[in-house]
């Protein structure tokens, strides 16, 4: 089965540079990163390796993974705010 990877650098690759810099400063960011992070590990390893789960199981992670992405992508987009403001 064909695993579609969902790397935070991958899925915003304009936000690169942001993303370092708010994972070396920015607690929250940080702690958000982790988790999406993780829970995208389980989900990944679940597909690969086609491991038994019930199908609520895992859309209820990949739904949280959604989430943190979605919160992930606002703190981003407030960073680049700040940086064009500071301009």
């Amino acid at each position: 089965m064909q695993i579609e990877h969902h790397d935070l650098h991958q899925e915003f690759p304009d936000f690169k540079d942001a993303i370092d810099t708010l994972k070396a400063g920015n607690a929250l960011f940080a702690k958000l990163y982790a988790s999406y992070n993780r829970l995208t590990g389980k989900v990944e390893d679940l597909e690969e390796h086609d491991m038994p789960v019930a199908d609520f199981t895992i859309e209820d992670m990949k739904k949280q993974r959604v989430k943190l992405k979605d919160d992930l992508y606002h703190m981003l987009l407030a960073y680049r705010a700040g940086q064009q403001a500071a301009r």
